[in-house]
């Protein structure tokens, strides 16, 4: 019997984006020289993986203030790699300026949602601690 009162992390579309950008990003990496992967591809790789990773690992989290804290890792691992690696990926012309687009359309996407998770959750933990105090 399933409790209808829990979302799995699989349906949740901050996590669903996640698994999409990290998609796009490996096919990058994949037709990248070997150079290009050893100096940009890898942390832009990593940086995407990890948004999700830290989406994944903070749901995981019983503590509001423990999923908190990895939602924040995974808002600043976003940053590394829509704001840094991918735009620099753009500058030295290992991306396509349709490719650039396009991404950056889901990046952005992801970054209101995932500001909207971290807005909730904290919500969330601020109701429970006052109802903890009022008890």
């Amino acid at each position: 019997m399933k409790n209808q009162d829990f979302i799995e992390l699989k349906d949740l579309e901050v996590y669903q984006l996640s698994r999409k950008l990290s998609s796009i990003a490996w096919k990058i990496f994949c037709r990248m020289h070997f150079e290009d992967k050893k100096h940009i591809g890898d942390q832009f790789l990593r940086s995407v993986d990890s948004i999700g990773a830290n989406i994944a690992e903070g749901y995981g989290r019983y503590y509001y203030l423990d999923k908190v804290r990895f939602y924040y890792n995974s808002r600043a691992s976003h940053f590394e790699a829509f704001i840094h690696w991918l735009e620099l990926m753009f500058e030295r012309e290992r991306i396509s300026e349709s490719e650039f687009k396009s991404i950056n359309e889901i990046a952005q996407k992801l970054q209101i949602k995932l500001n909207n998770f971290i807005k909730a959750t904290s919500k969330n933990a601020r109701n429970n601690t006052y109802q903890e105090i009022k008890s």
